[in-house]
């Protein structure tokens, strides 16, 4: 299995329309891994003196974190790529150099993208976030779980409302700098994804963004042993009135899979449908699971079964992509809406994630039943 770096996207105005920022990533992992889409309220920690738990070690806490929707490996503590209250965006790539990989266990890249989220309020500062706990914890351990050794160094493309920032590194050696250009493009397969955004430069939406992000051809949306495990974009809007909105899949294969929208408001209810079931593993205990336990969510063993209809049953399969269609340019049109109006239906919102996957799973149901 040959190891493979993600494709993470940013695009600035004038590059876009409407004074928006655009985020995208596709997490490219191996082809078993789940992906769960979780939410996580801001809190208040009053004792300091116990330290945070992440993937392998424990850190320093804070005495104040933000709420933070995360996609991320089922296994691990941190995440692939997510979002925060305040509109800060985050996602890791795969990085190799000359600077060999640590195998001693210390903070994941995905761990970083998850402390960046919980604990900045701006893109930069949750760079300096990243590089503080860079330089006093180190970055290492497996990236994979079970007996596959997969190692990196990492980048990362942190964005908020007003701009973006690229986040270099190597060991605890690191190099950042601002977004001077109005596109921005991972290392991933950054030729091809220029050719994408610039053929759309001054006109490019958040349904351009989930375009690029379907593309095979290019090798954006990656097959095979690794693949594309899960997507995200993000709108950033400049003006501070109007909300930032989240997509996410939460399943693999973007050009076969439901982007949902998230907006942050007060008493989110709980994504049940994306989240994986726990166990008392935890991948700190060694030895592993010889065999993974079974982390699939409700909307990933769905959309499993409904993949194996689309490869197999042409006319189910077309009945299906068209009402997968049809939900996301209703939910696509509902928040353009939101977007022009400024008006959020908070009764609505705190469950607009939560149903729309519920309204995915409705459109799988019948076929895999029939």
């Amino acid at each position: 299995m040959e190891p493979c770096s993600c494709d993470t996207f940013v695009a600035l105005p004038p590059a876009t329309v409407n004074n928006r920022i655009i985020f995208g990533k596709n997490s490219d992992r191996p082809c078993d891994e789940v992906q769960e889409v979780v939410y996580f309220p801001a809190a208040v920690h009053d004792n300091l003196k116990e330290h945070l738990k992440c993937t392998y070690i424990e850190i320093d806490q804070v005495p104040e974190t933000y709420a933070i929707v995360l996609s991320r490996p089922a296994w691990l503590w941190g995440a692939e790529m997510g979002a925060n209250e305040h509109g800060v965006c985050i996602g890791n790539e795969a990085v190799w150099g000359r600077e060999e990989v640590c195998d001693e266990e210390a903070l994941l890249g995905m761990d970083l993208v998850r402390l960046g989220l919980e604990r900045a309020d701006t893109a930069e500062k949750a760079l300096n976030v990243i590089v503080d706990l860079l330089e006093k914890y180190g970055q290492g351990g497996n990236c994979s779980e079970g007996r596959m050794v997969f190692s990196y160094h990492n980048s990362f493309l942190i964005a908020d409302r007003n701009e973006a920032w690229v986040l270099e590194t190597a060991g605890k050696y690191w190099a950042a700098e601002k977004v001077q250009a109005k596109m921005m493009i991972s290392p991933g397969r950054y030729c091809e994804g220029y050719k994408l955004l610039n053929k759309h430069k001054g006109n490019i939406t958040f349904e351009t963004m989930m375009e690029i992000l379907r593309d095979k051809p290019s090798g954006i949306n990656m097959e095979g042993e690794f693949l594309t495990t899960a997507s995200m974009v993000s709108i950033l809007p400049q003006d501070s009135n109007v909300p930032c909105i989240h997509f996410f899949t939460g399943t693999p294969d973007p050009e076969r899979s439901v982007f949902k929208p998230f907006i942050f408001v007060p008493n989110i209810s709980q994504l049940l449908d994306t989240s994986s079931p726990t166990f008392e593993d935890s991948v700190k205990k060694k030895p592993q699971f010889n065999i993974k336990p079974d982390r699939r969510h409700p909307l990933y063993q769905k959309h499993q079964q409904a993949l194996e209809i689309l490869d197999n049953k042409e006319e189910k399969a077309k009945t299906m992509l068209d009402n997968m269609s049809k939900l996301e340019k209703e939910l696509f049109k509902e928040m353009e809406s939101v977007l022009q109006n400024k008006h959020l239906d908070v009764d609505k919102i705190v469950n607009l994630f939560p149903q729309c996957t519920k309204d995915e799973i409705r459109i799988y149901k019948p076929n895999i039943s029939s």
